[in-house]
């Protein structure tokens, strides 16, 4: 028997009936139907069935009340689809707020729930299949519409996975379709599904095609690789009835970046690693708890400051955790920025708006009540003062959750040292939060794994609560795999120095803890002065202006530059605009280079252009973040290596001493999905191979084999491919496809088709 289109449909719904749905074909339920429930095909709302379900769930608000909350969601207030849908959705995560006239004649207010969110079998499940909708004068006819009290709340596209041509892809096109002619069907929409069968997909009304992603879990234990029936575990990992409760309640994000609303749906990796850190939490902030709630490593790439902002939500509504305050760690001014942003995206989800601590006193004010609150600060906040030997207590309270970005990062640690000059003893950060809030709960997030010699993470922190890799970030599609290039460019030395510089190049790398600021300070001063000598970096200039050249015009996309210092980055520059002047423009919002960097008024002449302030890296950072805009090229040093997300940035040119964690953050800005992107370059300028080499020596070997890919190799593989090509061909001449006329080259097809 051969595999159809309906065969697929039939299986869906079988699985759905087995986790609780109910099933009617959407002929019986049609207008013209055996059993009529909708008075026209334009009517995509059950009314029966929610006004019963409003009834039940909500058995003491007067008839009046009920009325109005039905026409609130009936009555379309807005006219974008997107913020329809958000209004909606706010309508079933927070129910609505109605007021009738009482029976004493006065105005009264009550709250309606359109959905239990609480108790799945409270609630009418009904799956309809060929459910046809006229609207516009367009008549279509989706394969599946769930709907839940009558709202349709999923529409499911499926395809016949033997079938040439039906495709996932051919669904989500179809899917967009009905977005345009039938906008309607989509106003109540919590999520999107397509499939052929075999792969899967899940996304929201705003997704494009590359954010459309698999499900690979049913409880957040198991794991179905890629080849495995990914429809099953979609449906049972999201249709399960109490999960699409939770997904809906707590796991969907509006916002705008002032590109227009968009929705987003969390991952499978980030509902269940969300899910997982909460009742960790619960466990380690108990009277008798650890208070070390424990880590989670979820790679760049895939969405770790949503996680973090998921978990937040989790936990501000966790009865258990007693209304807790959480504070926001963060190692960086730009970072603590990014972050911020993000849990402002996500204010209806924590229930209320986070807050920046501007100084220590204002951090103190902020944790100076019972109860709740957001609070995002640095840890350099944590530092203390001239004179004082330990930092000052800001809240002894229990129910304070601190979050750490990086958590893994050598200054959270507890070491101690001497200083000789003036007899104190200086600590780690952990130290000094620990003092700050002796009995706060802490969790950290990581985009890197935490290295074996690492005492420090697992002391604060706890063990790991969960992890998702690079592998399985890449198998997912939630990031592409990254190649190595190496272009080294020769340091001139003298054979003599080489043993020398390499030793105290060595010594600069970031993740170096040195005894004396000054020393390090010299150390760089030699190498920088080496590495951004005139006749080097012109050679670099040249070759990285024909390298990125080339590669443009292969794939479209941006790249970023990283230097070892403001004046490096400067002197690059300029290399550049001799080579192409024409990229060069003093106006921050045209050109095609920029540098991304701080600076100060005392600073020579020829920086100012390039230094400016968060207007300027904004305007920067969404130049750099819109794939249509000039600007193509960015030098950085430190700016934007972390936590900064810019998905057509496909190469990295490294010319700066870097390794472990700081090095893996930053190759990791070229992993982001994006259109047809296969994978992210490094290209190396100043020798990063064996310092990449021994930080990935901290994972996996399927995560090595998706990161620091040697391009080489993708060449071999390349040839033995062409070569076997060329076999299959034998004996027929296929040059005419090559360099022929149109004519020739269709003949050509026809001969090579047989």
């Amino acid at each position: 028997m051969s595999i159809t289109e309906d065969i697929v449909e039939l299986a869906a719904i079988e699985t759905l009936q087995e986790l609780g749905w109910g099933y009617l074909h959407g002929s019986v339920i049609a207008p013209d139907g055996s059993a009529p429930e909708r008075r026209s095909f334009g009517d995509v709302v059950l009314t029966g069935r929610l006004e019963a379900a409003i009834a039940r769930i909500n058995p003491d608000a007067p008839e009046a009340a009920r009325a109005e909350a039905m026409r609130r969601v009936l009555t379309g207030e807005l006219p974008s689809l997107i913020e329809e849908n958000r209004r909606i959705h706010k309508l079933l995560t927070e129910g609505v707020d109605v007021e009738y006239r009482a029976d004493s004649g006065k105005t009264a207010a009550t709250k309606i729930w359109l959905i239990d969110l609480e108790r799945a079998d409270a609630n009418d499940w009904l799956a309809v299949n060929q459910f046809v909708v006229v609207q516009n004068r367009a008549n279509r006819r989706p394969d599946l519409v769930l709907l839940v009290n009558g709202l349709p709340l999923a529409v499911l596209e499926l395809k016949n996975a033997a079938a040439q041509n039906a495709t996932i892809a051919d669904a989500y096109n179809q899917l967009q379709t009905y977005l345009h002619q039938i906008p309607s069907l989509f106003s109540t929409n919590a999520v999107l599904v397509t499939s052929d069968g075999m792969e899967a997909r899940i996304g929201s009304i705003t997704a494009n095609a590359e954010r459309f992603m698999p499900w690979r879990t049913v409880d957040g234990e198991d794991f179905a690789h890629r080849g495995t029936p990914e429809l099953e575990t979609l449906l049972r990992g999201v249709f399960t009835r109490a999960n699409l409760l939770t997904l809906i309640r707590d796991f969907i994000v509006f916002g705008d970046k002032g590109e227009g609303p968009f929705k987003i749906i969390a991952g499978y990796h980030q509902f269940h690693g969300a899910q997982k850190a909460v009742r960790q939490a619960v466990e380690a902030s108990r009277p008798d708890g650890d208070r070390k709630i424990g880590v989670i490593w979820h790679t760049q790439g895939s969405g770790k400051s949503l996680l973090m902002a998921f978990f937040a939500g989790l936990a501000v509504k966790s009865q258990s955790l007693e209304n807790p305050t959480l504070v926001v760690l963060t190692d960086r001014n730009d970072l603590d920025d990014q972050l911020y942003g993000t849990f402002g995206l996500c204010r209806d989800l924590i229930r209320q708006n986070p807050e920046q601590a501007a100084s220590r006193a204002d951090l103190k004010r902020l944790l100076d009540k019972a109860a709740g609150g957001v609070v995002f600060t640095t840890v350099q906040k944590f530092s203390p003062e001239k004179g004082e030997e330990s930092f000052p207590l800001l809240s002894d309270r229990r129910n304070i959750i601190v979050i750490v970005d990086e958590a893994h990062r050598s200054q959270y640690g507890f070491e101690s040292k001497l200083n000789r000059e003036t007899g104190l003893r200086r600590y780690g950060y952990a130290h000094y939060i620990r003092q700050a809030m002796p009995n706060a709960s802490f969790i950290g997030f990581t985009g890197t794994p935490i290295e074996a010699a690492d005492i420090n993470t697992p002391a604060i922190f706890g063990e790991y609560i969960d992890i998702y890799d690079i592998s399985r970030a890449v198998e997912d599609g939630a990031t592409v795999p990254i190649y190595y290039e190496s272009r080294l460019a020769r340091i001139e030395l003298l054979d003599a120095e080489k043993p020398r510089i390499d030793a105290e190049v060595e010594a600069l790398l970031e993740d170096e803890i040195e005894a004396s600021a000054e020393r390090a300070k010299q150390k760089w001063s030699t190498v920088e002065a080496l590495v951004g000598s005139d006749k080097r970096l012109a050679l670099v200039a040249a070759d990285l202006v024909r390298h990125f050249e080339d590669r443009v015009a292969a794939l479209a996309g941006k790249a970023m530059v990283v230097c070892m210092s403001r004046r490096i980055c400067v002197a690059l520059y300029d290399e550049i605009i001799k080579l192409r002047p024409d990229w060069h423009s003093p106006d921050d919002a045209a050109g095609s280079i920029k540098i991304v960097m701080t600076g100060a008024a005392s600073d020579p002449p020829d920086w100012q252009q390039h230094i400016g302030g968060k207007t300027r890296r904004d305007l920067l950072a969404k130049r750099v973040r819109d794939p249509v805009d000039p600007l193509k090229l960015v030098i950085v040093r430190d700016m934007w290596l972390t936590g900064f997300d810019a998905p057509s940035l496909h190469t990295l040119y490294i010319d700066k001493p870097m390794r472990g964690h700081g090095l893996m953050q930053a190759i990791a800005r070229v992993n982001r999905v994006f259109r047809d992107k296969p994978a992210g370059l490094i290209v190396d300028y100043i020798g990063i191979a064996q310092n990449l080499k021994s930080a990935l020596a901290q994972y996996s070997r399927p995560d090595q084999d998706k990161t620091g890919i040697d391009e080489a190799e993708a060449v071999a593989v390349l040839l033995e491919k062409v070569e076997i090509v060329r076999d299959m061909f034998f004996g027929f001449d296929y040059r005419p496809a090559l360099n022929g006329t149109p004519g020739e080259r269709l003949a050509m097809m026809a001969g090579a088709i047989e």
